[in-house]
């Protein structure tokens, strides 16, 4: 590692002495680029909360296969990504939050063309909708951001914005690629302007055997887009989706099963087939009218059908979903460049309605359809109505305070009645706030801090499994709160070479979720925040995020994600961990580390542009010691670890047509590693990661 820093190092001395007299004022990071995932356009310069812009340049940097989100925010610190199988599946944390998910994402707000993909109460099932290969921003807010959009952005925004259509009248394109373990993937688009509305049309399908046995997966993606001008002051965002995803589930592996050989499945895997599949339709549409140059009126509407199936050792799940949704906001603006005040009111509503069944899996997946184990319908409705004023002052200062109420609303009526009703309805009410401040003392230094409130209610996934009864509601399950505040600087020097975003925080919360087993239940999992004596499971979270691009020469880009993670637990008491195995004795200790929260945590990437049409880079992840679970035990933790991956790509014209050859390779030494790991009380804990690997693509593109 040592000698690879010393490397990159004398890369930039040597080009600096070489390129010292190019112009490189054009490498200045954009600080007057908005947001738009705060729900007001904000530059950059006046937002007082950490965030990441995730360029076209870092996902060419990092995005080999484009199927997963765990490539596209590789250089995002403060964001944690587990994939469990080399595919589309992945677990996904910010600052912690959303680390003891079994399935899914909880606590983080995602838009894409703004548009949520979160269900009422916040939770994001999977992000099978997004095609990585039709990005072409991301923003991501890291941190407590409830007063913003309610329990489901505690942790954070990520605000994805696929590719525009083109401006003119017709073009197209398709992409190629091919990989280790029969990898493969086909992406093709088509899109022009028309008078006043361009759009935009993408579909692939992907494939993959996975580097474990009974890993197999698949994808189709097909996504439209139009954006339409043509109504003075008006802009209306019409987007069309389908998705469907399969996925095997390996499940994890005890340490002596993960050692001897990592490719292996969980004894059940296969003879019970554990499976996910995912079939979706979405349609929605966003748009902005402005009134006058000051007032305007955002809004969105949408709807989205999911058929999901899921397969585990004792049951095969089948779930309806169908989730409507809208939202509706006034901002204006008063005032002149010295004192300038914004204000924004509104409020959006979601609803969701679930159709479930539970029968008992016979084997190989095959539903016993004379074993009923469950039929329950679940309504869910979640409503929030928000404000938020920002102050632009004294030239040199912005202010931003925000604060939202929510209501989040679950109705299950029990559709099978045996042994008893179990229809049961719960509630989640909570009042959040933020309040950031920003100083520019100059134009390329800026300074930010900011003190916020969060919660994360239960999803439908921890309220539906119920450790005392085959349906109904878990009730001992509260939400999660939290209260965090961070500070930062982030700016430009030595004429634009280098930019930088260092960020220090600090979170607590409380009632934390946890996982847990019962005897009776064997193979299922179970969610807790008390236990019964109410010791509430919380935690205290201390941070520091450093991101750093470094441009000396415009052939040259070296840039560096790092994230300081101090996650432990802020209990009363030990809480036992509740094993499978009942001889075995494990307790959450106070001031241990939070399960898969590895203290140090780094990406690092270098680009350099040998000519204008051919390039190589180089990256490397890099993570300290994590442990299994809130016991702490080091026989039982993982190592830490680094892998380098490398890339290759040259771009030419071919018949007067755009072309790029590129070839990536990940973990280019072959180094034993494992992806992700769980709390799990059978001891399943370990998710071994993928092998080397080596994927190429050919893209091409009509003018």
């Amino acid at each position: 590692m040592k000698r690879l820093i010393l490397f990159i190092a004398a890369l930039i001395v040597l080009n600096n002495v070489m390129y010292a007299q190019e112009d490189s004022s054009k490498f200045r990071y954009p600080f007057n680029i908005l947001v738009t995932a705060t729900k007001i356009s904000t530059p950059l310069k006046n937002l007082p909360f950490a965030t990441s812009i995730v360029t076209d340049e870092q996902l060419n940097a990092t995005l080999s296969k484009t199927i997963s989100v765990n490539e596209a925010l590789k250089l995002v610190p403060g964001v944690k990504i587990d994939d469990q199988a080399d595919g589309p599946r992945v677990h996904l944390s910010i600052r912690g939050q959303g680390i003891l998910s079994e399935r899914g994402i909880r606590g983080i707000k995602f838009l894409m063309d703004g548009l949520p993909l979160n269900d009422p109460a916040g939770f994001t099932p999977d992000l099978y909708d997004v095609d990585w290969g039709n990005i072409s921003k991301i923003e991501v807010l890291r941190g407590p951001s409830a007063s913003i959009f309610g329990g489901s952005s505690s942790g954070g925004i990520v605000n994805i914005r696929t590719m525009d259509g083109p401006k003119q009248n017709l073009n197209g394109g398709f992409s190629a690629t091919y990989g280790t373990f029969n990898f493969w993937k086909a992406l093709g688009d088509f899109g022009g302007t028309v008078k006043d509305a361009d759009y935009k049309v993408t579909l692939s399908r992907m494939m993959g055997d996975g580097y474990r046995t009974h890993t197999h997966y698949w994808g189709n993606n097909l996504y439209g887009k139009a954006n339409y001008h043509g109504v003075k002051g008006l802009t209306l965002t019409p987007v069309m989706y389908y998705t469907e995803s399969y996925s095997e589930n390996a499940e994890g592996l005890n340490l002596s099963q993960y050692q001897s050989d990592p490719k292996q499945p969980n004894a059940d895997a296969v003879p019970k087939n554990e499976y996910l599949y995912t079939q979706r339709f979405a349609t929605g549409i966003s748009g902005e009218y402005a009134i006058t140059n000051e007032h305007s009126l955002l809004f969105n509407a949408f709807v989205r059908r999911t058929a999901f199936k899921e397969s585990v050792p004792s049951t095969v799940t089948n779930r309806i979903y169908l989730t409507p949704g809208g939202s509706l906001q006034y901002i204006g603006s008063f005032g002149n460049s010295d004192l300038k005040h914004t204000v924004s009111v509104g409020g959006d509503i979601q609803f969701q309605k679930i159709d479930q069944t539970g029968r008992a899996n016979l084997g190989g997946g095959v539903e016993d359809y004379t074993s009923l184990q469950s039929d329950e319908t679940i309504n869910q409705r979640g409503m929030g109505v928000f404000a938020t004023y920002k102050l632009d002052f004294a030239k040199y200062w912005s202010a931003t305070a925000s604060g939202r109420y929510d209501n989040i609303h679950y109705k299950l009526d029990d559709n099978y009645r045996i042994p008893a009703d179990l229809s049961d309805t719960k509630d989640f009410d909570r009042v959040t706030g933020r309040f950031g401040l920003t100083f520019t003392p100059l134009p390329n230094l800026n300074i930010y801090a900011n003190v916020g409130t969060g919660f994360v209610p239960p999803s439908v996934e921890e309220l539906a499994n119920n450790p005392d009864n085959f349906g109904g509601f878990n009730k001992n399950l509260v939400e999660a709160k939290s209260t965090g505040t961070e500070i930062g600087l982030r700016g430009d020097c030595m004429k634009g070479k280098i930019y930088y975003e260092l960020t220090g925080f600090y979170l607590h919360t409380s009632n934390d979720f946890d996982r847990f087993r019962v005897p009776w239940r064997p193979s299922e999992t179970f969610y807790r925040n008390t236990d019964s004596l109410g010791n509430s499971l919380g935690s205290n979270r201390i941070g520091a995020e450093l991101y750093l691009k470094i441009k000396p020469v415009k052939q040259l880009t070296f840039q560096v994600a790092y994230t300081l993670s101090e996650f432990k637990y802020d209990i009363t008491v030990p809480e036992r961990i509740i094993m499978d195995d009942e001889t075995i004795v494990k307790y959450i200790q106070n001031k241990n580390f939070l399960p898969n929260s590895p203290e140090h945590q780094a990406y690092f990437d270098l680009q350099y542009n040998i000519i204008p049409e051919l390039f190589i880079g180089v990256g490397s992840e890099v993570y300290s010691r994590s442990y299994i679970d809130g016991a702490n035990i080091e026989a039982e933790s993982v190592p830490g670890f680094a892998l380098f991956n490398a890339r290759l790509g040259y771009n030419t014209t071919l018949f007067d047509h755009d072309c790029q050859i590129s070839l990536f390779a990940k973990n280019i030494f072959d180094r034993k590693w494992v992806a992700f790991t769980e709390p799990d009380p059978g001891g399943n804990s370990y998710q071994p990661g993928a092998p080397f690997e080596i994927f190429g693509t050919v893209s091409f593109r009509f003018k």
